[in-house]
This record gives structure tokens, sequence and C-alpha cells, in this order.
């Protein structure tokens, strides 16, 4: 197995890092990072891409615009800008597809919900941000409340790894990926670990079980990133095969 780098450029003319993963049937699945990562997410999305290809599932994985090697910078990110990436990758795979979001990637994932309509035929949530307020404007967990103190006073630098601008800032009281998502009709797949102290675990829990036709899955001591070995396996393990399982 592998992947190949492929040409992915956006309708405004960025050029996005991307891989394709061929696993040789029918089914597709583009997975969507969350912010100040890229196309590895924390080194999640590799070996979900191979567990995936084992099963003929074949795997496009991208960075957003402004992240790992794609066109942009970190300061313009907006979701916006995001939701025209998603929409680059899901049009050049050419056939209906999976999503997956991760963290703040689920944000583009869930707005873009509507617009895609049948060509999504499933959705998997891992850790997402579904409440903006909540998460970013007025954070109700510890490490948000560290994180985004002041960023509304212009650029936020997010430990000397991202910087959010003021764009993003504006964007955030516009647009509801949780009511957009709540109210979409794909088969979905919600899993967080019920210790992140940055996106809320019970936001996402209440959210999982209140939409039909969705399936929830709370990681037991998993921090934001699922960045603990037994918690990415498990993680992995629950997606891959509930993906592979004939949902999509």
């Amino acid at each position: 197995m592998g992947s190949k780098v492929i040409n992915l450029t956006t309708v405004d003319g960025l050029r996005l890092d991307a891989r394709w993963h061929e696993g040789g049937g029918d089914r597709a699945v583009v997975l969507a990072h969350g912010l100040t990562v890229d196309l590895d997410e924390n080194g999640l999305f590799e070996p979900l891409a191979e567990k995936l290809v084992a099963r003929g599932l074949s795997v496009l994985r991208f960075s957003f615009r402004g992240h790992g090697g794609s066109d942009g910078i970190d300061t313009e990110t907006t979701i916006a800008g995001e939701r025209m990436d998603l929409r680059a990758a899901v049009d050049w795979v050419g056939r209906p597809v999976a999503l997956l979001g991760s963290s703040f990637g689920a944000v583009s994932v869930s707005l873009s919900l509507a617009e895609l309509g049948d060509t999504v035929r499933a959705v998997v949530l891992w850790q997402p941000v579904l409440d903006l307020r909540r998460t970013f404007l007025a954070p109700e967990l510890p490490r948000g409340r560290v994180l985004y103190r002041g960023w509304n006073r212009g650029t936020l630098d997010i430990e000397g790894r991202f910087r959010l601008g003021t764009a993003l800032y504006g964007e955030l009281g516009t647009v509801d990926p949780l009511w957009a998502f709540r109210w979409s009709t794909p088969p979905a797949l919600v899993v967080h670990g019920d210790a992140d102290s940055l996106v809320s675990h019970e936001i996402a829990r209440e959210t999982a079980q209140r939409r039909p036709d969705t399936d929830w899955h709370s990681v037991p001591g998993a921090e934001h990133g699922f960045l603990e070995p037994a918690a990415a396996a498990d993680v992995v393990g629950v997606t891959a095969r509930w993906l592979a399982s004939g949902t999509p």
C-alpha cells in the first residue's frame, strides 16, 4: 500500500498538498483535519487510510490552505476558504464519498453537507467543534480559556504552532455548524475523548444522541487530539470498522 501526490487546486487558484490512497473499490473517504495540523492529523490519518485501503476503500487526505505544504498563510485561514478546499477535494474524487472532519475540520464538513447533498453518503466527526461560541468566543473549557484569550484584539498565536487571524474571528458568530450537522441526513459516527479540555465532549454527545441515524463513541481518558497511543488505536479502529461496514 502507499499513496500518491495529486494535483488538487481550489476554485480560487490555491494548490493544496494532497495524497490519494487507492483502495480498488468504488467507495471513497475524504479526510479533513483540524486547525494547526495538516493532512497527517497528528499521525492518525495515514494509519486510518491504510486500514481503509485494506478494506477496499480509497482515501483522499489533504492540507487546508495555510496548513502544511498547501498554499496560503495561517493568518488568512477562514471557514469560507476551508469550505472551498473541501469542495475541491470532493470534486476531485468525482463520486459519492464519506467525509471525516476532525476538530475544526468538522466545521467545514458540517456546513458543506447541505450544499454537497447526495454526494455525501456518510459522515464521521472526531472531537468536533460544533458550538463556535462556546469553543472560541466564550470558551467554557480550561484549555480554550487559555488559548483564545485576547483573540478579538488581533492575530492570535497558538503555542508558536499556528496564528489565527481576525478574518476567521469575524466568521465565528455568523455560522452554525451544530445546526447544519443536526439537520443533515447522512448516517454519522461521532467520536470524542471524555477528557477533552479544549472542545466539549458533552456538546458532541448530546448532538449525536439527538440526531437520527447517528452512532456515538466516547474514548475514555482521551484529551483533544487523541494523542495517547491507546486512544489513537481506539479511534482509528472504530472509525475504520464503521466506514467499512457498508454505511458509506
